[in-house]
């Protein structure tokens, strides 16, 4: 054997794999067939929290007298906001190459194709074929932009998350399609930058995944801003044209029609299981996902797979954790399977959106008595002394033992602030404990607090 683990894929899942695994004493290489780092740290994550920082540098001048200073001259230099965002992702990349270096891993550069037999055919740019064996192989390719087939993407009036980071230009009018966290987001960053934006969603709320009150005050403060929100509404078609597209959108009332520059699809990611061997090695996959037990072991001994290409939430903080899981099995240790119910969820557009557990609908579908507290950042002086009034932070407990259910945020920095509920429910805190836990003042997490007294009708501010 060459190795004892080949890693295909170098996202936060493969790379975060490799070096756990290269920590464990096992002699390791990655497989990329792009850039280090994946999608997240390219064309993600990484780059897209930067384009949305210029756009709330942006918003900030934009109101600066609210903050009692006068700015005579501004304008968004568009292609600069964009070139500022590609650096950062470069600069990210470059550092999981150092990291790699640091942990001894060997770096493949090809397209990767696993094999029975415990083997991986790597293609490189040449066309050359090369063959590599290990002990265990680790499959995280990630996924890429879904497609619909009435949306057909084009890359340039139908676009997808990666070519809505780069255009050439800004565009005056801008269709998005779906409001996952990929379509607020961008709807935030357009918008912020002066673009017409209109939102279409086919449920009835936008981020639908999300808390209900969540949703509506989401909806609340992007109509604020001045975009367009359509729920219930499906995109039939699109017409395109040297002038621009023409939106079809089916609503309740009927048929309507959007006039814009470029249309982004958001409406979700599709897993990169075609073509990387799975058919021929035997490796079973249901529902367009590899099937795994709890240590992220397939169908056929030796081979894993990890992040986006298995059940579970498609995050990069999901996919790192369950390759280290993976291979700390691999190397013999006895690690906890994952609490996929304890997985914090984030969203960064402005107001940022943080969760983490059931929401109140899924707690009452699920048969418990409930005491909810809610407590608004309008109610926070740190919050009015930051001019980020809008929010609140949702704590839902089990009113018979007091168990954190669930925790759900809006507002600034609140991205932030989740981890604290991920570790009370992990620490199986109560709501009286939470209580009396001292937060420091001011600060936007003592809503953490007041939230869960508020449960528990001993909320002093509001």
């Amino acid at each position: 054997m060459n190795y004892d683990v080949i890693v295909l894929g170098s996202g936060p899942g493969g790379y975060v794999t490799a070096i756990r695994a290269s920590q464990l004493g096992m002699k390791t290489a990655v497989i990329e067939k792009e850039s280090l780092g994946g999608v997240c740290l390219n064309w993600g994550c990484i780059p897209t929290k930067a384009l949305l920082k210029s756009a709330n540098v942006y918003e900030y001048i934009n109101h600066a007298e609210d903050y009692g200073i006068k700015v005579s001259s501004h304008k968004a230099d568009f292609s600069a906001v964009v070139k500022r965002s590609r650096s950062v992702a470069e600069k990210m990349s470059g550092g999981v190459q150092f990291l790699m270096k640091k942990n001894k891993i060997d770096v493949i550069m090809g397209t990767g194709k696993v094999k029975p037999g415990k083997t991986i055919e790597v293609t490189d740019e040449k066309g050359e074929k090369k063959d590599y064996t290990a002990k265990n192989i680790i499959i995280a390719t990630g996924a890429r932009s879904r497609q619909l087939p009435n949306l057909e993407q084009d890359g340039k009036q139908i676009v997808g998350y990666r070519e809505a980071m780069v255009l050439p230009k800004m565009p005056k009018k801008m269709v998005i399609v779906g409001s996952g966290a990929i379509g607020v987001e961008f709807a935030y960053f357009y918008n912020a930058m002066g673009v017409d934006v209109t939102v279409v969603e086919y449920l009835p709320n936008i981020v639908p995944v999300e808390d209900i009150d969540v949703s509506k005050q989401l909806e609340k403060t992007f109509k604020k801003k001045g975009m367009n929100i359509m729920t219930n509404s499906s995109v039939e078609k699109v017409e395109k044209s040297s002038k621009g597209c023409v939106v079809h959108v089916k609503t309740k009332k009927g048929m309507e029609t959007l006039n814009c520059d470029v249309v982004l699809s958001a409406v979700g990611i599709q897993p990169n299981i075609e073509n990387i061997g799975l058919e021929e090695t035997g490796i079973v996959v249901d529902a367009g996902k590899i099937v795994v037990n709890d240590y992220y072991e397939t169908n056929i001994p030796g081979y894993y797979a990890i992040g986006d290409v298995v059940a579970g939430q498609a995050l990069a903080h999901v996919a790192s954790a369950e390759g280290i899981t993976c291979v700390e099995k691999i190397a013999g240790q006895n690690p906890e399977p994952i609490d996929y119910n304890n997985i914090p969820g984030c969203t960064y557009c402005s107001p940022e959106i943080a969760s983490v557990g059931m929401t109140e609908k899924a707690a009452k579908e699920a048969g418990y008595e409930l005491k909810i507290g809610k407590f608004p950042f309008s109610a926070s002086g740190k919050a009015s002394a930051a001019g980020h009034n809008d929010g609140f932070i949702k704590l839902i407990f089990d009113a018979k033992y007091g168990e954190l259910l669930g925790g759900h945020m809006i507002g600034a920095n609140v991205t932030e602030m989740i981890a604290e509920i991920v570790a009370l429910r992990k620490l199986e805190t109560t709501g009286h404990e939470l209580i009396k836990t001292v937060h420091p003042h001011p600060t936007m997490s003592e809503a953490v607090m007041e939230a869960a007294a508020a449960a528990y009708d001993e909320v002093i501010h509001i």
